[in-house]
């Protein structure tokens, strides 16, 4: 039989657990209640079912362009249709897009190219990604691509370094692009899966310059900063091992290393996104390749961000002030939260109501913070956090009317507004922008919390992807295998 203190110090812990979830209950629809509302603005299609922005690097600008790719109403002509705009097949015709103050533009492939795709857009609206040519590779047997720019309604082919395919991934202010070119050379290990070397590529002023990979024969640029640094995978020479790779703005290579892995089979290692500082955040396994860590190198040095108590932790984003943001497990790694590390500490943003999990995917640089949560790896609601604080769905947050469900916010400007996912009642996926609503044009919202809009159903774009890399799923690499497989 329990004590009577036993029965009573019972029951005062349950009446502080009860007052400290009301309490935190109450401070998550104050903050609601005052925070600014978004106008949501559907991206819509080209006449197909669904459109995305493809995240994550530089797809929206600081004037509130946005580019990404959308459905068109045709069938998808090419073998398996594996380039639908959500990474998996939706076997319809699908084209690079660039929206912007309520115009979205079809931006088009090359002569004889059916399906196009887009992936950065700079400050002044010059727009990368890679568009079909109208051949079929003789080799792979599925439709070639090729690295354009879209500048003032004209598309430019970039060419490759010799061989079938290339791909460009981010342009910054100076016109200057980075990406990965196939070359001639045969190679049966080759990133992607081509039949030959894939090699780094720096175009400038008309000219597709092969970037140094200290002797490692298989390499990538992901994505460059204002000053024309650059970030990327390259194959360590003579060995299988992956590592991050950063490149000054004379073309200098430097080898970042790991932390102690060799990111063998580590579809989330690598780079993720680089500052206009210099510092790159990423992830790297840690000696045994059994578990991951998130990173920043910052001239030299790497260090460890470590985990919330569990095993595993990811960094998706770091902005100009160092700020870093990811997801880490939590003690038992059966679940993860977003995180913010700043100052050497990494803070736990937790997770909305009941869901079991929540990813932080990008920061701005007033440190508003936006994420998805809901079922782990699968996700469900767009949310967003002001400088760590609490966590706010953007379903609340929105005006109403849109007939959308918001998930998987993943991008965030200056201005504060969001590129997220919207899901239709049929479930359809929109690419959806939030744009902030000042007070005095905020006459027809609802001033306090609206009821929260319902997940859907079905699984979202994260669960729905192919088993590719997490590189090819953001970046939307036509057929592309892992460069860590």
């Amino acid at each position: 039989m329990k004590s009577k203190g036993y029965v009573c110090l019972a029951m005062a812990l349950l009446s502080t657990l009860a007052l400290t979830v009301g309490t935190t209950a109450q401070n998550g629809q104050s903050a609601v209640a005052k925070h600014h509302r978004y106008k949501v603005v559907d991206l819509g299609t080209f006449g197909g079912p669904g459109s995305t922005v493809n995240c994550c690097a530089h797809q929206i600008n600081a004037r509130g362009a946005v580019v990404g790719s959308a459905d068109t109403s045709a069938a998808n002509p090419n073998p398996g249709c594996f380039n639908g705009p959500l990474g998996f097949s939706d076997c319809n015709v699908n084209q690079a897009f660039k929206w912007r103050d309520g115009t979205l533009t079809d931006l088009g492939a090359l002569p004889g190219g059916y399906n196009s795709f887009s992936q950065a857009i700079n400050a002044h609206g010059t727009v990368v990604g890679s568009a079909e040519n109208g051949v079929t590779d003789p080799i792979l047997g599925i439709a070639e691509f090729e690295a354009v720019l879209w500048h003032h309604g004209q598309i430019t082919n970039l060419g490759t370094l010799g061989g079938n395919e290339s791909l460009a991934f981010d342009v910054n202010d100076r016109g200057q692009v980075v990406g990965f070119s196939a070359n001639a050379v045969p190679d049966p290990a080759s990133m992607f899966g081509f039949a030959t070397q894939t090699r780094p590529f720096l175009w400038k002023d008309g000219v597709m310059r092969d970037l140094d990979t200290l002797g490692g024969t298989n390499g990538v640029a992901f994505m460059m900063n204002k000053r024309g640094q650059i970030m990327g995978q390259f194959y360590v020479q003579g060995t299988t091992n992956i590592d991050t790779i950063f490149w000054d703005e004379d073309g200098n290579a430097v080898d970042v290393g790991s932390l102690g892995g060799t990111n063998a089979n580590c579809s989330t290692c690598g780079p993720w996104f680089i500052n206009d500082r210099g510092q790159i955040a990423g992830n790297s396994t840690l000696a045994g390749d059994a578990t991951h860590h998130a990173f920043v190198w910052d001239q030299g040095a790497l260090t460890d961000l470590g985990t919330l108590g569990g095993d595993n932790s990811d960094a998706n984003w770091i902005n100009d002030s160092g700020l870093v943001v990811g997801r880490a497990d939590v003690p038992g790694s059966l679940t993860h939260h977003g995180f913010i590390w700043k100052h050497g500490v990494m803070t736990d943003l937790g997770v909305i109501g009941g869901d079991a999990c929540s990813t932080a995917y990008a920061v701005n640089s007033s440190g508003v913070i936006v994420g998805d949560a809901g079922i782990c790896f699968v996700g469900g609601r767009a949310w967003l956090s002001d400088n760590g604080g609490p966590m706010l769905d953007l379903n609340d947050l929105a005006l109403p009317g849109s007939g959308l469900h918001l998930q998987d916010a993943r991008l965030i400007n200056d201005r504060g507004e969001i590129v997220c996912t919207g899901v239709l009642s049929n479930g359809d996926m929109h690419a959806v922008l939030l744009i902030p609503v000042d007070d005095d044009d905020d006459d027809n919202a609802v001033r306090t919390a609206s009821t929260p809009s319902p997940a859907p159903r079905h699984a979202s774009s994260e669960a729905r992807r192919s088993p590719q890399s997490r590189w090819s799923y953001r970046n939307r690499i036509p057929g592309a295998q892992s460069p860590s497989r």
